[in-house]
């Protein structure tokens, strides 16, 4: 509890004063917690500035790993996770300015630490050499580079205080980092595309979550997302979306529209989806040797509107 109040703290004064001007008394103080204390617990402030940055970060990851990414293209992964980091600090703002702007004030264990980061996220975006189409005009140099842009415009909207959510930023993101990696058409489609809810926080999961929360839909009607015994990820939505803009699709064809990559993970959750009523196989199936046909139920249709009415609402908020 102790090291939580100084964490939370930091974030406060560093936020305020910037990390130059913080000191071990102004977080005490702030916390209410004694210096003896804040030494039992830190080597000193550059360690307590660790602990938020390590803190930050495993929060970011678990909600990664929550969002249902397992599976998908790169391209998907990419964007699927970017909107979460994306998410993650509109919702922190504070955190946000600490994380991004001030510990770049802070000392060498601070700077290995952001460092370490940046080429963890590198990695992530390098894997576009073997995605792409064209991964021999490619570096690994490339993918450091589009970390460093990216980082430096998110920075400069930090910086200059704007109040503009940062998830407005995803598809001019994603459009600049597939660019090298999948052609100036997937990087048109990137910056096109609407921006969905996160799969940890906006909409989508907030109405898996919280049911009545999001109250009636239209003229009086139930929310169907408020009885869905499951947790709706940016992939079981992209999946529904996929079929609801071609019904009569075959696995292999939902998964290219979806983004997953795993056909065995494909067919579970269209089988799942279909046990739930939300989707119903229209074709001979297997039986015949034929491709299944997916489209959606009249449940299905509900639970893809309101999804989409929940992503409106969400950018319009935005």
């Amino acid at each position: 509890m102790q090291r939580s109040r100084l964490l939370a703290a930091t974030v406060v004064v560093v936020d305020e004063l910037g990390y130059g001007r913080t000191s071990v008394a102004h977080i005490t103080s702030r916390a209410r917690v004694s210096r003896r204390t804040f030494y039992d617990l830190f080597a000193n402030r550059e360690d307590c500035l660790l602990g938020v940055l390590d803190s930050v970060l495993d929060s970011v990851r678990g909600e990664i790993a929550r969002a249902g990414l397992e599976g998908l293209s790169w391209r998907e992964r990419l964007r699927g996770g970017l909107l979460v980091i994306l998410s993650f600090f509109d919702r922190e703002p504070a955190l946000a300015r600490v994380c991004v702007v001030q510990s770049l004030r802070g000392g060498q264990s601070v700077l290995d630490r952001r460092e370490a980061l940046l080429r963890e996220l590198a990695d992530t975006i390098d894997e576009g050499r073997i995605a792409g189409s064209r991964s021999r005009e490619c570096l690994p140099l490339t993918a450091e580079g589009l970390v460093g842009a990216a980082f430096a415009i998110v920075y400069a909207r930090l910086s200059r205080g704007e109040h503009e959510p940062l998830t407005g930023l995803l598809g001019e993101l994603m459009g600049m980092i597939v660019l090298p990696y999948l052609g100036p058409g997937a990087a048109r489609r990137e910056q096109d595309r609407p921006t969905p809810p996160s799969a940890s926080s906006p909409a989508v999961a907030i109405a898996a979550r919280d049911g009545g929360a999001l109250g009636m839909v239209g003229s009086g009607e139930r929310d169907p997302l408020a009885g869905l015994p499951m947790r709706l990820t940016y992939r079981t939505a992209r999946v529904l979306a996929s079929i609801a803009e071609s019904p009569g699709v075959s696995n292999r064809r939902v998964a290219e529209h979806a983004g997953v990559t795993d056909q065995g993970q494909i067919s579970k959750l269209l089988a799942r989806l279909q046990r739930l009523g939300l989707i119903a196989n229209t074709g001979e199936g297997h039986t015949k040797g034929e491709p299944n046909a997916w489209t959606l139920t009249p449940t299905g249709m509900r639970v893809e509107n309101s999804i989409r009415t929940h992503i409106n609402d969400h950018s319009k908020a935005a």
